[in-house]
């Protein structure tokens, strides 16, 4: 399990603590209980995640599963780089007042003014097709592997295996992530969204109610001790997220207004992540590249 850590105090500190000074600071916290000060609780703080490279399938879910992650990683200073595979130019259950031309065009905007609440500069949309991303495999895997290559990130966030909702464009990129990561033996530490067990029994109805899953399958949840990074967002760090979010109002203001407020900003206060798992050994990897080829 990661070791927690307060990190507001350490962001607030940063600019007169060497690397060694936080990594002591760090170790004399081990195995402390989740501490909340100033809207944050980390089990992980930002500096350890390094430079970040988020890949996603659709502008907001960026800001729904790690929106908080990224600012306080843009907050202590380090380097995010976000992408979104496709505009999300089908995301609306009316398409007559959202043509799929207008819609993708709005939705970059909106991500654009998301992305500024959150601090994050460096944010592309590739422009695939929204809702067709396995049927443009091999580009898009190359188009992530030169980003990966080109950022040299440290960490890189994306979906995990389920995809959250299990929407095929958010497994698609999980598996192409996963497999530009695995050609590479990328050094970087990749790192799957996940679903804190507590977080989906206080939703778990909610959810079915919601129509949240594009399947009969449903995700599993994981242990709060097994996370390797949890975020806790209240106060400021909350408003923060919320703003972002707000401002993608195409996808947001329709759920905001039907669930309401309070409860929509209970919902978007978690963000959980897992690593992933290494291939054990040389002929693992090789028996994944292949099979990916």
């Amino acid at each position: 399990m990661a070791a927690t850590i307060d990190p507001t105090a350490l962001i607030a500190l940063s600019s007169a603590l060497t690397r060694g000074e936080l990594m002591r600071a760090g170790e004399s916290d081990m195995g402390a209980g989740p501490t909340t000060i100033a809207g944050m609780t980390y089990l992980t703080h930002p500096r350890e995640l390094g430079t970040i490279l988020a890949v996603w399938a659709h502008p907001d879910d960026e800001t729904y599963l790690a929106g908080g992650v990224m600012a306080a990683a843009r907050q202590a200073g380090q380097r995010v780089v976000c992408v979104s595979l496709t505009a999300g130019e089908l995301g609306t259950d009316d398409p007559v007042h959202w043509p799929p031309g207008r819609l993708g065009e709005v939705r970059r905007w909106e991500a654009a003014a998301a992305m500024g609440a959150l601090g994050v500069a460096e944010h592309q949309v590739l422009g695939f097709p929204d809702g067709g991303l396995s049927r443009h495999d091999e580009m898009a895997m190359r188009r992530i592997g030169s980003l990966i290559d080109m950022v040299d990130p440290d960490t890189i966030l994306t979906f995990g295996p389920d995809g959250v909702t299990f929407h095929p464009d958010h497994i698609a990129v999980h598996h192409l992530v996963t497999t530009a990561w695995q050609r590479r033996a990328c050094a970087a530490r990749l790192m799957y969204t996940a679903t804190p067990a507590a977080f989906l029994d206080r939703y778990r109805d909610r959810l079915e109610s919601w129509g949240m899953y594009m399947t009969d399958e449903r995700p599993e949840a994981v242990a709060e001790t097994d996370l390797d990074v949890h975020l806790r967002l209240d106060g400021a760090a909350l408003d923060r997220k919320m703003a972002a979010l707000r401002a993608m109002a195409t996808q947001t203001a329709g759920v905001v207004d039907a669930i309401g407020l309070d409860v929509y900003r209970d919902f978007v206060s978690e963000e959980a992540f897992v690593d992933a798992p290494r291939p054990a050994s040389f002929a693992e990897l090789a028996t994944m590249w292949f099979s990916a080829s």
